[in-house]
């Protein structure tokens, strides 16, 4: 099995038709944690994960990514049970009242499946389906999104770009192996997973190197510690730092960004299209 020769031409996410190459997709932030990063965690309550979906749905956001965990370095794992009480009530909720796609931000096998069961058709792996391997035999029989993110918390690298398209190769390879199709695959660099500043500012600088792997490529820098790191500001204070790097990041070839602050970015993101794609949209 071999990656393919070009990049889909589109996929199918729930009832939405995502276009590659059209234009740069949104995946707004929806936390049900209790110490999430940049201080946005609704914790395990539904009806305010709702409530947050419904307006970053209304201001944009193509597709809502739900987690129950909060992946930020130093940050204390809850167990299983914890997450699945966290997220699979907001899936539920979300999935049933609006009509749109929703992702769920998870490495553990149970909480994907009943994710999925209650209305997710991505799964989004931080560390790329290799915490709990088991999630590629999920993979092999129920069709799904798979976004697939480097992570370098074990395996820290020297040359971080072919680190990365090697990790992201092998991964994506193994699950074409396995009846996945292309269409059904997205790669995330992993910006933040493992990786120093300076690995991290590289990543964004060289991410056009991805595109040799002929897969959507999501990018995820928003509040992160890079920006904080370069702007000395803490996660609340940095939207410019995230718009920088979300335009950078078109130019570079992302097609999806994973953001926390939907209706900026959306006009950062519709901004950089028109140079970027020479595309102008609403």
């Amino acid at each position: 099995m071999d990656l393919p020769a070009k990049k889909p031409v589109e996929s199918l996410f729930g009832s939405k038709q995502f276009g590659w190459g059209e234009r740069t997709y949104i995946m707004g932030i929806v936390n049900v944690t209790a110490d999430s990063f940049s201080g946005d965690g609704l914790g395990a309550n539904p009806e305010a994960a709702l409530e947050q979906a419904r307006r970053f749905a209304l201001e944009g956001a193509d597709i809502l990514d739900i987690g129950g965990e909060s992946t930020r370095p130093g940050s204390q794992p809850v167990n299983t049970r914890e997450e699945l009480d966290r997220v699979i009530p907001a899936v539920r909720l979300i999935s049933r009242n609006l009509d749109i796609p929703v992702s769920v931000d998870t490495y553990r096998r149970e909480v994907a499946e009943e994710a999925l069961k209650a209305g997710a058709c991505i799964i989004n792996d931080v560390w790329g389906l290799k915490k709990d391997p088991s999630l590629f035999e999920l993979a092999a029989k129920r069709p799904a999104g798979w976004v697939i993110t480097s992570n370098q918390r074990e395996n820290p690298a020297e040359d971080i770009m072919a680190a990365v398209t090697s990790e992201l190769r092998e991964t994506a390879l193994r699950l074409l192996g396995l009846g996945v199709p292309a269409r059904n695959i997205i790669i995330d660099p992993g910006v933040g997973f493992g990786k120093t500043l300076e690995q991290n500012l590289e990543i964004v600088r060289r991410l056009s190197e991805l595109k040799t792997l002929n897969l959507p490529i999501l990018l995820g820098t928003s509040r992160k510690s890079l920006i904080g790191q370069v702007l000395d500001t803490p996660p609340g204070e940095r939207l410019e730092g995230t718009a920088a790097t979300v335009a950078l990041g078109i130019g570079g070839g992302a097609d999806i960004v994973r953001v926390h602050d939907v209706a900026y970015m959306k006009r950062v993101c519709r901004m950089s299209d028109a140079v970027v794609r020479g595309k102008i949209w609403k």
